[in-house]
């Protein structure tokens, strides 16, 4: 049975092959864009709530409300892994606590536009790491330019502690997207997000309940603390897992350059953050990037 499955790939038409991995490319490419999406707005929409419950409480919000989503509905299987799973399971969940508390505790202090463009040097710093293509260099460069340019005007006069929080949490992104690729590898479906959600949760939950106390069950902060752990945790992570089995994690990493463009986007809409010029130019930068990762990525 398994000669005939194994011959029948080898001789399976190369073209019919070829664009078989385009398809799974693009696709992957579809839910890095979608996640990136839902992320960045529930990342503006989560910082009109700090006056209620702060940063700490709202993050613990939003990552224990995505963790008991994830484990009622991915139900994951906890027997059978060995020592080394578990290890990628649990340091998966404590870089993805570590992103959310560094990146919120950041956006407590400086905007959402700026926050974002300093965080996404992580991913950018991996893209040119792990990559083995000149051609990723020059995408990466493309993209940190116009990082560069859409924070230019907002850079003087920052919080230095919110610099130094938003360049942590692109520490940590950067460990998640590696970290997250391992998971998918060594659990099936969601079951490595849903493992090290839960993680992240146990990190931040006593975090934010000492931070915000008895203020995180209102309802009025509860029903929101909800709907952002599904806009900024649930949907987001589940597509970014989904993707990493597609994209190589070089390519992964440069399309999260849009990032920045999509904060400023959210910002703009939720927020009523103008954009300037230069700010325009930098998307436009990015996206050109972006496209670029792309089209290597279906090579």
């Amino acid at each position: 049975m398994t000669t005939t499955v194994r011959d029948a790939s080898a001789t399976a038409d190369p073209l019919l092959q070829r664009r078989a991995a385009g398809y799974g490319s693009l696709g992957g490419v579809g839910l890095v864009l979608l996640g990136a999406v839902s992320v960045q707005f529930g990342s503006a929409f989560a910082s009109l709530l700090f006056p209620r419950a702060g940063a700490l409480g709202t993050v613990a919000l939003r990552v224990t409300f995505a963790a008991l989503l994830l484990l009622v509905v991915t139900r994951p299987r906890l027997r059978g892994y060995t020592r080394a799973d578990w290890a990628v399971a649990c340091g998966f969940g404590l870089a993805l606590g570590s992103m959310n508390i560094l990146f919120y505790q950041a956006i407590d202090r400086i905007p959402l536009g700026p926050a974002v463009t300093l965080e996404v040097l992580g991913p950018l710093l991996l893209s040119v790491v792990t990559s083995r293509r000149a051609a990723s260099l020059l995408w990466a460069g493309l993209a940190l330019t116009g990082v560069y340019l859409l924070g230019q005007g907002d850079f003087s006069g920052l919080d230095g502690a919110g610099v130094a929080f938003a360049l942590g949490a692109g520490v940590m992104w950067a460990a998640y997207i590696l970290l997250n690729a391992r998971a998918g590898a060594r659990f099936p479906r969601l079951d490595g997000l849903a493992i090290a959600m839960a993680v992240a949760a146990l990190l931040s939950l006593p975090l934010g309940a000492a931070s915000a106390g008895g203020t995180l069950l209102e309802p009025a902060v509860l029903a929101p603390g909800l709907a952002i752990a599904v806009l900024s945790s649930g949907i987001p992570y589940a597509l970014e897992l989904l993707a990493l089995r597609r994209l190589p994690a070089a390519t992964f990493a440069v399309l999260m350059s849009l990032a920045p463009a999509l904060a400023a986007t959210a910002g703009f809409l939720v927020l009523g953050q103008e954009l300037s010029w230069a700010q325009c130019l930098a998307i436009a930068l990015v996206v050109l990037a972006s496209a670029g990762a792309v089209r290597m990525a279906r090579r």
